[in-house]
């Protein structure tokens, strides 16, 4: 079965503090980053809190881009949903390289590809 979406979940570390509590930069950089990625944008919202971070969302008509940044750590963490023949990895880079961040962990994983098998962990109380 093929996959319905990709989605990538990357942790961004070492990235410009400044860049991570500008809304209107990080705003133009999701916008620009669906389209570098062959998105179509159909809303944008996102939303600065005092005194640090900015989070939001561009709907795409292929699914989201999200952030949250926390400048006070230099971290923001973003996730690029894509359904059908869009790559969310050149999203994912184009805002990794635009934040400046130093590292990134990125995680890929497909969807609609039937039940996920969770490992159920147990909490055993001493």
């Amino acid at each position: 079965m093929d996959t319905m979406g990709r989605h990538v979940i990357a942790e961004l570390w070492g990235c410009n503090v400044d860049k991570l509590n500008n809304i209107s930069f990080i705003e133009q950089v999701f916008v620009d980053a669906a389209l570098k990625a062959g998105a179509e944008v159909r809303e944008v919202a996102f939303h600065k809190f005092a005194p640090l971070g900015v989070s939001g969302v561009v709907i795409i008509s292929e699914s989201h881009l999200t952030i949250h940044s926390f400048p006070e750590h230099g971290y923001a963490s973003i996730d690029v949903y894509t359904c059908g023949h869009l790559d969310p990895n050149i999203a994912s880079t184009y805002i990794a390289e635009a934040l400046d961040s130093t590292t990134s962990e990125v995680i890929e994983v497909p969807r609609g590809m039937g039940p996920i098998k969770i490992m159920k962990s147990k909490v055993q109380t001493l």
